[in-house]
């Protein structure tokens, strides 16, 4: 063969070699089923954030398309669907899987428990995400923390509350540790979605709910149909948010894959918690100011109840017949116990400082 044909043929099998269908094999498409409305402020847009996060950080080796709660499955089904293969990833929040363990739940929020980011170092720098793994990998899940809300509110309220009788048989929707807290206090707890939340505020079906704070609620009008806004909320003094990912699809990608997806997951939760911060504050002066919301201060009475029953709670879970759940109880409150030693030298001494009467400039 003369040398230019041979080198016209050797450039024709490498633009074969390199052909669309050999670069299409290469490119996994994935199905990410969220629990929450397309677009809610908040976790809404930061499920569709995650998705085009995996999307460009993999190059395009991983397309990931998002379907909003209701499109694929009920925003409750988006576990049970990743787990058995329907769908590739979930985006919810921890709070929502108490029914497969109790374990899970301290994952999401816990009554008078850690703040967003103590929750991140529990599980970064005090053994949580191991527990996290082996306790997902039970329902074929890999998991990551891909946000988080941030103080979350005692939520909208009918009624004043002035002391804990008069939680005695309110209709309260809640969710997580906080229901099991809710309902040793006396209140009649119910669990749904926040779209489902106004209509019940609306019909009197419910007398009160908390969803998640001034930005998404605004959003979803809770404001019209109660007026009163009731804080600190205790039982979720943070909410973090998660992905949840089929361990075949997990398994299934090289380990530069696996570091992509880990990176977009873990470089989700500071801009989704300090975008909470930054909107719930700006969303709150809109409530006062234009819509008539009044602000109320949660009764110390019930706090102190509230401590409590978790206590009970607590001790319910660390007397468990599963050994994990027993682990991952001690694990957390091993490091609460380091973080209420620490905090009120660092930022309880902080926010402290910054209440005190001085001339700042503003």
């Amino acid at each position: 063969m003369k040398r230019r044909n041979f080198i016209t043929a050797a450039a024709g099998v490498g633009a074969a070699a390199l052909a669309s269908p050999a670069i299409a094999q290469d490119v996994r498409k994935w199905r990410l089923v969220s629990a929450w409305p397309k677009n809610l402020p908040g976790p809404g847009v930061a499920a569709q954030t995650l998705a085009d996060r995996i999307t460009t950080l993999s190059g395009g080796r991983i397309e990931v398309e998002l379907f909003a709660a209701g499109e694929i499955v009920p925003g409750p089904g988006v576990f049970d669907a990743v787990s058995e293969g329907t769908a590739d990833i979930y985006h919810a929040v921890p709070a929502y899987w108490g029914s497969k363990s109790k374990g899970i739940l301290l994952f999401g929020s816990q009554p008078l428990g850690l703040t967003a980011i103590e929750q991140h170092g529990w599980m970064l720098h005090g053994g949580g995400q191991e527990l996290y793994d082996e306790m997902y990998a039970r329902f074929n899940l890999k998991p990551f923390l891909t946000g988080n809300s941030g103080p979350q509110w005692a939520g909208w309220f009918r009624d004043e509350i002035k002391s804990l009788d008069d939680l005695k048989g309110l209709k309260y929707r809640t969710t997580g540790l906080n229901s099991e807290v809710m309902s040793k206090l006396g209140v009649a707890v119910e669990a749904m979605s926040g779209p489902a939340m106004f209509q019940a505020l609306q019909s009197g079906a419910l007398d009160a709910g908390e969803f998640i704070g001034p930005w998404t609620d605004s959003a979803l009008g809770f404001y019209q149909v109660a007026s009163n806004y009731y804080g600190p909320g205790v039982g979720e003094p943070s909410s973090a948010e998660e992905c949840g990912i089929n361990l075949e699809s997990w398994n299934d990608l090289p380990d530069d894959l696996k570091q992509v997806v880990e990176a977009a997951a873990q470089s989700m939760y500071n801009p989704v918690l300090t975008e909470y911060n930054t909107k719930h504050a700006l969303a709150l002066r809109a409530l006062v100011a234009d819509h008539g919301v009044t602000l109320r201060e949660w009764p110390e009475e019930i706090t102190i109840a509230m401590g409590n029953a978790m206590g009970e709670v607590l001790t319910e879970l660390r007397n468990s017949d599963d050994e994990l759940v027993q682990r991952i109880t001690e694990s957390f409150l091993a490091y609460r116990k380091l973080m209420v030693e620490y905090m009120p030298w660092a930022d309880n001494g902080q926010m402290n400082a910054r209440n005190l009467d001085f001339n700042y400039g503003d």
